[in-house]
């Protein structure tokens, strides 16, 4: 059964498992690129070398059509067949899914689960993701890392922040999701729920984004007060609000996209359900949808 979460074209995930054959301490040279989509290289099947989205709102591989029926060098059976994918020098096991877009610079993207066992880093200052075997002392002692702790659901995962606006706090999860290319999408009805001023947020834009299966999604993008993230606060950050297709069926969340996890030095402890978050030299960028100044 799939369950659908968001990139700016809106990423796709699965309820689904992928193990590693190798939990060795791994070091990957990391591109990020102007849309905010963080990717490596990877080889499937042992004989693509392909470029993948790193994208914690998914699950396994998932691959865009255009790929499967043009490019690949070897015929690909969907949703039930494993197939290696090796990233860096560790290969893994994956099942593969379908999509029509993927983001901008790759044809696909793996999931968080590929490392479930294991703790993956992200380091954008020095453009390299690292698999680590457990969380690096230095980091556990190290008090500018805020800890947030990791909720699972559908095979996907959220921590918690909170919303400021006129006064009004709102906290509540947030799908972590590195394959969304904007800020933060925040879901209507949970607003509601809280009594969230949404309606007094300035409105900066409003756009037709593509979904992963090319379907066209309305969204107004807002300007918002603060967004909190653990010991950290961002300020004045142009946020999306989606008005219709939730991003998972059924599922009243806010999701943390990449413009803003972009911007921390990141730890995932999956074993141990933590996310350690730390400002990095990406901290105060500008955003890519803030208001400009008349």
């Amino acid at each position: 059964m799939r369950k659908y979460t968001f990139t700016i074209l809106i990423t796709a995930g699965f309820a689904l498992n992928a193990a590693a054959q190798h939990a060795v301490t791994d070091t990957i040279p990391l591109i990020l690129n102007e849309h905010n989509t963080v990717y490596v290289k990877a080889v499937f099947n042992e004989k693509d070398t392909l470029n993948l989205n790193f994208d914690t709102g998914t699950s396994e591989l998932v691959l865009t059509n255009e790929l499967l029926h043009n490019r690949l060098n070897s015929e690909t059976k969907l949703y039930h067949t494993q197939y290696s994918l090796k990233i860096g020098n560790s290969v893994y096991k994956t099942r593969v899914y379908d999509a029509e877009l993927a983001g901008q610079g790759t044809v696909g993207r793996f999931g968080w689960d590929l490392f479930r066992d294991s703790v993956v880093e992200l380091n954008y200052d020095k453009n390299i993701m690292v698999v680590h075997k457990q969380v690096p002392e230095y980091v556990s002692a190290d008090a500018a890392y805020t800890r947030l702790g990791i909720h699972y659901f559908d095979n996907v995962f959220s921590v918690e922040g909170t919303l400021v606006q006129n006064g009004v706090k709102s906290t509540d999860q947030f799908l972590f999701d590195t394959g969304y290319q904007r800020t933060a999408m925040l879901d209507s009805d949970l607003m509601k729920e809280d009594n969230f001023p949404f309606e007094r947020m300035e409105v900066i834009k409003k756009v037709i984004m593509k979904g992963a299966q090319g379907n066209e999604i309305p969204v107004i993008t807002s300007g918002l007060e603060t967004l909190k993230i653990g010991d950290y606060e961002l300020q004045n950050v142009p946020v999306q609000q989606i008005t219709s297709h939730k991003p998972l069926k059924g599922t009243n969340i806010h999701i943390l996209g990449n413009e803003v996890l972009k911007r921390f030095h990141t730890f995932f402890d999956f074993k141990n359900q933590t996310v350690y978050l730390k400002p990095n030299t990406l901290y105060t960028v500008p955003y890519i949808d803030a208001k400009k100044e008349v």
